[in-house]
């Protein structure tokens, strides 16, 4: 039997490259007396050759947990997370689970990654709700799941995710049918906000208009859509509409307005993404696309249970279906 590329080997792996059976190899695993001198060096041979890290995904089988799962976030202040984890805790929590969460901060006066710092937390689970990097795929020998569309495929994770592509139209979508034709986005860096990105330029060409975008420093902080707000206003006099990458980004976009003499939604129509807390604020009131993250989290809950009953079940990819919410930023042109 050959090994798949790019997946991590398994016990059966082991077993097969040994030429003993799964439940021997167990046994050297667990340090069991009973087995012969030979068979025991011919598995420890494989297991050094295949370069096996057992996953605790079968002790979680036997019972052997922590009943905790790790969450994996880039920033705390960045409200994509809020309806994330309310929807993860929903699905764990009536099942005994506890959410301990980590960004690229913990453990880093050690020179480790977060899922590390979460390992050796003995972490059942992991959900990775950030841009993963290569340096986190050795220590992942627990179920994982990706939330969140990402740029980096995680070897053996299941993703959930928003249907960013579809968002970024119902944005243009909304926009285009109040009158808008000169419409601008404000994007960053990650997948999320590229595939977003993407919605907003397709649906634009399909409708015959020409894209405006800009960035701001390369993230989608509130500074970054002041920023990028303000090069769109300052090169597109006529714009009377701006899409954001999200809810955060917005914030920083009405600020530009407000500093540019534009008011919202009487000279600029104005929509977010992700219907954080902060979208329906008095103060703003925008109208926003819901990436519906409550239920992401809750389908990232679900595959992860899926995957600890099941690690070598097919990885899969759901995409939650996100709807408009209007309000108050966004008016006929």
């Amino acid at each position: 039997m050959t090994q798949e590329a790019g997946r991590r080997p398994n016990i059966y792996d082991v077993a097969t490259a040994a030429g003993v059976s799964k439940s021997l190899v167990s046994l050297v695993l667990r340090g069991a007396p009973g087995v012969s001198p030979a068979r025991r060096a011919a598995v420890e041979e494989a297991i050094e050759r295949l370069n096996y890290r057992p996953s605790r995904a079968a002790a979680t089988l036997a019972g052997n947990t922590s009943r905790t799962i790790g969450v994996v976030l880039d920033d705390y202040r960045n409200l994509w997370f809020v309806g994330l984890l309310a929807g993860l805790h929903e699905q764990l929590a009536p099942l005994g689970f506890r959410v301990a969460v980590a960004d690229p901060s913990f453990n880093a006066h050690l020179d480790r990654t977060p899922v590390d710092g979460l390992i050796s937390l003995r972490v059942d689970g992991i959900v990775i709700a950030t841009e993963p990097t290569e340096d986190m795929f050795p220590g992942l020998d627990v179920p994982t799941v990706v939330a969140g569309n990402r740029d980096l495929a995680v070897p053996g994770a299941d993703v959930v995710a928003n249907d960013d592509v579809l968002g970024g139209r119902l944005a243009v979508e909304h926009l285009a049918g109040l009158g808008h034709r000169a419409i601008g986005h404000i994007t960053g860096g990650g997948g999320a906000a590229r595939l977003r990105a993407q919605g907003y330029e397709a649906e634009m060409r399909g409708r015959g208009l020409r894209t405006l975008m800009a960035g701001g420093h390369g993230q989608t902080t509130e500074s970054d859509g002041y920023q990028a707000a303000l090069h769109l206003l300052d090169e597109n006099p006529t714009l009377t509409a701006i899409f954001a990458a999200n809810d955060t980004m917005a914030l920083g976009a009405a600020g530009a307005a407000r500093d540019r003499g534009r008011r919202i939604p009487e000279d600029l129509s104005l929509i977010g993404y992700d219907n954080s807390p902060l979208a329906s604020a008095n103060l703003l009131r925008l109208t926003t696309i819901d990436g519906k993250n409550g239920e992401v989290g809750a389908g990232a809950a679900k595959a992860l249970l899926d995957r600890m009953k099941d690690p070598a079940a097919d990885v899969r990819t759901e995409l939650v279906t996100p709807e408009l919410v209007v309000r108050a930023s966004t008016a006929p042109a």
